[in-house]
């Protein structure tokens, strides 16, 4: 077993009720955790050291990461924004399926994968390369609650939207905290079927919905998702009964989204779920009265855009996880017919990073290139200033021509670590080029469907990662 040097320091958590003999009851999630002097709570990452409570991931993470807000279903709230995604260590429950397994199970965290972060640090990274969204994602924020409150306070101080993803088996007490300083909440509802939840995912369902209905009832921005698994909830009744909870106890407003599954963890002897399913379960819910149901971990296919529900006028195209607005103004609404899109908008827009035509003239650079291949459409770029000045680094996406397309321009502080996603943005897309200066390394790291951790760096790749990324989990554990 691996060191675990990041699980010496413990940080005061809250959400604390003090009992006899010095045992405390964690009142985080609903399992309401009674833990022992020198124990662990379900999470693994709060334990009770000397009769208190203490968080054994504050500021602990894996590297944070620009992604675009579509790599969270979220898809009304500035689309195509650029957000600095912030993941930690732990999880309150433990789904067969989890792509985040290797950091939302505490167990097989190991410490090179850790990295150390500041609320301060996570805001300057955002400021410094003009992102105006922090996601709290990944494994899941729920377990990371002191680090994600006191950070997005000062977030929300220095203008900046914050975004919780979370499968949200928390308590109603944690939400209360959560409420003043969260203003996008996509939850990931794993089914409406309680057995299921006791089963896959080692929790139980009551409390999900009913935290998805408080922070819709405070006036938050809600998005929900539903993983439809193969042969397990990629049918109908799934969708239907998703729909129901939505209309019922949210509204037809609320974007819903039914995601493309890959195998993974416990569940690789299985496939993907089959596209037409999915097309399924969306016409389910559009029959039903919802107004915006997506496809989420898809490609090629209309399931995606968005339509005014007034006029049906084509508003937004996305293409993977990327968005390009068409039809909606400053304030959400149809440029065609004036509705409301239920599309919030941050002022003034997102921002991206300059362009060039040509790299430098004279310039040394090593550059690496990816071509996308099966279901592989993203990539994480990870990449590092190691000199004592500040460097520029460039990036494209290469097409069957190349001719004009530009380059990204990145600029990296001294001895700044820089992690970014790049995925298919075009049909014609054939892959990303990374063009490092001298002073500065690369490394390129296959993403499969939205973001997650682990990942594995493109040279240690397989011809069939397309169906299950890499590593994998070893059941022998």
């Amino acid at each position: 077993m691996a060191d675990k040097k990041w699980q010496e320091i413990g940080y005061p958590a809250r959400l604390e009720e003090r009992l006899p003999d010095d045992v405390v009851r964690c009142h985080l999630s609903p399992r309401n955790c009674k833990i022992r002097p020198g124990q662990h709570g379900f999470c693994m990452v709060r334990a009770n050291r000397d009769g208190r409570l203490v968080s054994l991931n504050y500021g602990r993470s894996v590297h944070a990461t620009e992604e675009t807000i579509e790599t969270e279903a979220v898809f009304h709230y500035e689309p195509g924004a650029r957000i600095l995604s912030m993941g930690n260590i732990g999880c309150m429950l433990n789904c067969d399926y989890c792509h985040n397994w290797k950091t939302s199970q505490a167990k097989y965290v190991e410490d090179k994968d850790v990295f150390y972060y500041s609320p301060q640090e996570v805001i300057d990274i955002a400021k410094r390369h003009d992102i105006k969204v922090i996601s709290w994602t990944y494994n899941d924020p729920v377990v990371w609650h002191e680090f994600v409150v006191e950070t997005a306070a000062l977030a929300k101080e220095a203008g900046i939207v914050n975004l919780y993803k979370s499968a949200f088996f928390i308590s109603p007490e944690a939400i209360e905290e959560l409420i003043p300083v969260i203003d996008i909440f996509s939850v990931s509802i794993k089914s409406i079927d309680p057995k299921y939840y006791r089963k896959i995912t080692k929790g139980w369902l009551e409390p999900v919905l009913d935290g998805t209905e408080q922070v819709y009832r405070a006036g938050k921005h809600v998005e929900v998702s539903t993983l439809m698994v193969t042969d397990l909830s990629d049918d109908e009744k799934t969708a239907y009964d998703v729909g129901k909870f939505v209309l019922d106890r949210l509204g037809p407003e609320v974007p819903t989204h039914y995601v493309r599954f890959h195998p993974d963890y416990k569940m690789t002897d299985s496939i993907r779920t089959p596209v037409e399913r999915l097309e399924a379960a969306r016409r389910v819910g559009l029959e039903m009265g919802l107004r915006h149901v997506y496809l989420g971990n898809v490609y090629d296919t209309e399931s995606t855009n968005t339509r005014c529900h007034n006029c049906q006028e084509l508003q937004i195209t996305r293409y993977g996880l990327n968005a390009r607005l068409l039809g909606v103004n400053e304030e959400g609404a149809c440029t065609n017919c004036g509705a409301d899109a239920n599309i919030r908008r941050i002022p003034g827009g997102s921002t991206f990073p300059p362009t060039v035509n040509e790299l430098p003239p004279g310039g040394d650079f090593d550059v690496a290139d990816f071509d996308w291949y099966g279901d592989v459409r993203a990539l994480h770029v990870q990449v590092r200033n190691d000199s004592a000045e500040t460097k520029q680094v460039y990036y494209r996406r290469n097409r069957s021509s190349t001719s004009g397309t530009p380059w990204s321009v990145l600029r990296l502080q001294p001895q700044e670590s820089y992690r970014f996603i790049a995925a298919k943005s075009e049909l014609d897309e054939l892959g990303v080029a990374v063009a490092v200066p001298q002073g500065c390394t690369s490394s390129l790291h296959q993403v499969f469907d939205r973001a997650h951790f682990p990942t594995t760096e493109a040279d240690n790749g397989s011809l069939n990662a397309d169906i299950t990324p890499l590593p994998l989990f070893d059941s022998r554990r």
